[in-house]
């Protein structure tokens, strides 16, 4: 077998036998080659942080195998800051509107190798932002995510890549399509005032005034909720009462939610309330896919497609993945079992690596996850495997031995 046909030959028999991919490669002299993939440890560790700490303790195991570091997220917290380092990309800095009407300052990321934006919704209309006392999804708007977007346009971005999860907002994204350019008018024929509490007002939807940058845009909506907009499973009635809602508002909510869907339905035949995801942050999936054409996707799927991660998967010796808790979450779909099932599609053996160990995680094995550890040495307070140069030195540790082990 010629070396220049070796990389075909991996993808062959990985789908078969990896130790006969391993063995091969290392009789002809090749070093080993490991992709790293790790979600973020909260509080401790970003995505590329606990990727490069993996790779030290492999190269501490043996210094001539070759390891991969990317970035992963699932288009929630931490996703900006995921792809903007494993990618090379900016983060931009602006001043919008929060979710109270106030000035505040935020954060998003430009990938300049892809045209894409990739942004955040908590990170301008978030719960946390909003003060436990000060929740009352009657009043809190996606007015500053929709002017977030229009900055992009203006700076040349047409990709965006949004996460929404953890918003403090219930108005079917009407403040975002406001910033927008789009008029959402009342009896009067002026613009519905911010927060769910404007859309008992509406009575007409006129999108002459949008940007124009906006029909040559593409977004793709990190979105893992699958409810729909309206009733007893929609985001009023499931999501309302974690932004403050109580049992009055949450109907009335609900009804304004409804009227609204039908005079989108009426304008945009694409429109559908009843799909799951639209329910999503209060309604803004409604909104990114009636008004915008966005795709409400799972966020890993998005992520791992943006960073070409299977690029790197398909002749890899071998890959790792892993966040701070693994658990019976983790095998519903979470980020580091996207990547085992991404790597089963090679035939890769995929390890996982975790802050700790949670009911369920015995479920990730039979999902594509060949072998899970937990990173910690022994007994320690929560704050103290949190630190930082602890939570390095742990998931280093364990990543050394591990190898030690595989090989």
């Amino acid at each position: 077998m010629k070396i220049k046909n070796f990389q075909s030959q991996v993808c062959v028999c990985a789908a078969s036998t990896n130790l006969t991919c391993a063995k091969s490669r290392v009789e002809m002299g090749l070093n080993m080659k490991i992709v790293v993939a790790m979600d973020s440890f909260k509080g401790s560790l970003g995505s590329i942080e606990a990727g490069k700490a993996v790779a030290e303790g492999i190269r501490r195991a043996d210094g001539e195998t070759d390891v991969i570091v990317r970035p992963l997220a699932d288009g929630g917290e931490g996703t900006v800051e995921a792809l903007v380092s494993g990618m090379g990309g900016k983060k931009r800095r602006i001043t919008v509107t929060g979710p109270l009407g106030e000035a505040v300052d935020c954060e998003y990321g430009i990938i300049e190798e892809t045209g894409m934006a990739v942004i955040e919704m908590a990170a301008v209309a978030g719960l946390l932002q909003v003060p436990v006392e000060k929740r009352n999804p009657l009043h809190t708007t996606t007015y500053g995510l929709g002017e977030m977007l229009k900055d992009a346009v203006k700076h040349g971005i047409r990709r965006f890549l949004v996460g929404i999860g953890g918003s403090a907002t219930n108005d079917g994204g009407a403040g975002m399509l406001q910033a927008l350019g789009f008029d959402l008018l009342d009896k009067e024929g002026r613009q519905i005032t911010l927060g769910a509490k404007g859309l008992k007002d509406l009575v007409s939807i006129d999108d002459r005034n949008i940007l124009p940058e906006l029909a040559d845009c593409r977004f793709r909506i990190a979105c893992d909720v699958t409810n729909g907009l309206c009733g007893p499973e929609g985001c009023s009635a499931i999501f309302g009462p974690q932004k403050g809602a109580d049992t009055d508002m949450v109907w009335q909510m609900d009804g304004w939610m409804e009227k609204y869907a039908l005079l989108v339905k009426r304008k945009y035949k694409r429109a559908n309330p009843e799909r799951a995801g639209t329910g999503a942050a209060g309604g803004l999936g409604f909104a990114f896919e009636a008004f915008l054409e966005g795709s409400l996707e799972p966020g890993a799927g998005i992520v791992l497609e943006e960073t070409r991660l299977e690029h790197y998967v398909r002749d890899a010796d071998l890959v790792i993945t892993g966040e701070g808790r693994i658990d019976g979450q983790t095998a519903m779909g979470k980020a580091p079992l996207a990547v085992a099932r991404l790597a089963k599609r090679w035939g890769k053996p995929t390890v996982a690596l975790a802050g700790s160990l949670g009911e369920g995680a015995g479920k990730c094995n039979e999902k594509g996850i060949d072998a899970f550890f937990p990173i910690l040495p022994r007994i320690m307070a929560l704050e103290e495997a949190m630190e930082t140069v602890n939570a390095k030195k742990h998931l280093s540790d364990t990543a050394e031995q591990m190898y030690r082990l595989w090989r």
